[in-house]
């Protein structure tokens, strides 16, 4: 099974981590190694909005207002349990701190503005919710410990059961401060699985004592692609990886065997999207094939101020090559679970740019804390579930400014989003999926006054801030939380399938023992294992993953947090 060359499909996170593992660990050249992919940061974006015009994703629909910033997502880290993340940032420079490794860097960074919200939850009517209350009654902490009690072992027994089947007979956790703030700091449904639940229960129980003020989550300097893709990308270009952009491998070729289920990759059809033509790449017995079977950013669409994110309907571009696979071998997954169901896994996004920080310091005065401190969330006091219960009508992360390097001084920038964009806003009375940029920022204007009462309260200043915008980008991304869609553990195939000679899964899509997923962590640990396997190294060297799930001390204060 050892190679000497690599095809990295995707050129994410997760298979950059694999080549840097190749390089560092099994000592490949770089030139042994080649990337396809239809742009070079994967969901890990981050820029000015002209960068994002040529997108393969936003090609049919492109911006009319492509000044200001966006970001289709953004990622908080923490050092705790993102070992494997920090271990591989710390091998590569910062491409903006001299003398520093990525991790270095981050850590830097991180230490001189700490986490510390103290506006987790803001409420109308009520103002800032005290998050330390957690809510919870015995039911609700029964059946929280059996989750994070339950053997790994025995992780089967909630194959395709959601959260909301998990709690059928308590409902009530679901109108709890606890979570309010899991649901938004994680992005998890109520039609979310159960099984991903339990993962982040055990991985993350130490969250317990502090969530309401996220004390554990790190950040970087800057927005994710600065921080963390880009100083991969010149590392690797640096060892003479090769990248080709703006190719999609759209089919593939497999070896008959007399042991059909013997999975050997013997060619790949490569779509250019430059020229419009496709090429048959031959892969050769010494070639590996690391393939990144699935993105949450995949068919994501955007908008801009004047206009809505438009609803793109393809199925996911590495998605539908994974189905293709799964055509043709029986143990590869089951994309659909998670690419066939839009009402569990759409999101909507904006990223705001203003000229001048007026909406800055509003949300500052609101919330009395600096930016950088928080993701803020806004819940509603009117019952839109339907079981009649009041929930999150959207959140926003204020990051320390500048958030991008070219980001000028007098400009903020804010990004939000909405976990359910089928809801309608109570400022601008349209679906969220629906609303062009400006009325998104006249619905955060909304929501941040019903918590800022009294005769000069933010709404009063609502002509001045929408004055100052520069550009709100709607986006909209059908896949946001579908790697938390409701499934049985076999519907993600293994990072190495059984049989496979030469084809390996990376990314949120394949499935690791423990890893909880949405994180780098479980990209990076994925392609870690991919180079190793086909590196000959032993799995034995893997970064240690801790287990705080195992540790009496922490369940102790765990715990005693259930009870306050």
């Amino acid at each position: 099974m050892v190679k000497t060359k690599a095809v990295m499909i995707g050129a994410g996170l997760a298979n950059m981590a694999a080549a840097v593992y190749l390089i560092q660990e099994a000592h490949w050249q770089g030139s042994q190694i080649t990337f396809y992919g239809a742009d070079l940061h994967g969901a890990n974006d981050g820029g000015p909005t002209a960068d994002f015009t040529d997108e393969y994703w936003n090609q049919a629909h492109p911006m009319a207002n492509t000044t200001g910033y966006v970001a289709r997502g953004g990622r908080m880290l923490n050092y705790r349990t993102y070992v494997d993340l920090m271990d591989l940032l710390d091998r590569i420079p910062s491409v903006t701190e001299s003398g520093m490794t990525a991790a270095e860097d981050t850590h830097d960074f991180d230490a001189h503005h700490r986490t510390f919200d103290k506006a987790r939850l803001l409420q109308g009517g009520k103002g800032i919710i005290d998050g330390g209350k957690l809510g919870l009654n015995n039911k609700d902490r029964v059946l929280l410990s059996k989750l994070v009690l339950m053997p790994d072992d025995e992780e089967t027994k909630l194959d395709n059961v959601s959260i909301a089947a998990y709690f059928k007979d308590d409902p009530h956790i679901f109108q709890t401060n606890f979570w309010y703030m899991w649901e938004t700091t994680f992005a998890f449904r109520v039609q979310s699985s159960a099984q991903e639940l339990r993962r982040y229960m055990h991985q993350m129980i130490y969250e317990f004592t502090q969530i309401e003020h996220l004390v554990g989550v790190n950040r970087t300097r800057y927005n994710q692609f600065e921080s963390i893709m880009l100083p991969l990308i010149k590392y690797l270009e640096g060892e003479g990886v090769t990248f080709l952009d703006n190719r999609i491998v759209t089919d593939w070729e497999f070896a008959d065997s007399e042991l059909q289920d013997e999975i050997t990759v013997t060619g790949l059809h490569v779509k250019n999207l430059e020229t419009d033509t496709e090429d048959l790449v031959p892969i050769d017995d010494e070639t590996a094939v690391i393939f990144t079977n699935g993105s949450i950013t995949d068919s994501a669409t955007m908008g801009d101020y004047n206009t809505p994110a438009p609803e793109n309907m393809d199925y996911g571009i590495s998605a539908a090559l994974w189905k293709k696979a799964t055509e043709r071998f029986y143990n590869l997954g089951t994309p659909d679970k998670f690419f066939n169901d839009r009402k569990s896994s759409e999101w909507v996004s904006f990223t705001l740019t203003t000229k001048n920080h007026l909406l800055l310091n509003e949300i500052t005065r609101i919330t009395t804390q600096v930016p950088g401190n928080a993701l803020n969330s806004f819940l509603s006091t009117t019952p839109i579930t339907p079981l009649g219960h009041k929930d999150v009508n959207m959140s926003i992360v204020v990051h320390h400014q500048p958030h991008f390097t070219t980001q000028k001084p007098n400009e903020s920038v804010i990004w939000g989003y909405f976990l359910y964009p089928r809801r309608t806003g109570e400022f601008v009375h349209k679906q969220y999926i629906k609303m062009t940029g400006k009325e998104m920022a006249q619905e955060l204007i909304g929501q941040l006054s019903k918590v800022d009462p009294g005769p000069n309260n933010i709404k009063t200043k609502e002509p001045e801030i929408l004055d100052s915008i520069v550009n709100n980008i709607p986006v909209y991304m059908p896949y946001a939380s579908a790697l938390f869609n409701n499934r049985a553990k076999t519907d993600r195939p293994e990072v190495i399938p059984a049989h496979s000679t030469n084809l390996a899964f990376t990314g949120e899509f394949a499935e690791q023992p423990y890893q909880m997923i949405f994180t780098e962590q479980s990209a990076v640990r994925s392609g870690e294992m991919a180079a190793y396997h086909f590196a000959g190294i032993s799995m034995d060297h893997l970064v240690e993953t801790p287990r705080y799930d195992k540790d009496p001390k922490t369940l102790m204060r765990a715990t005693k947090k259930m009870f306050s």
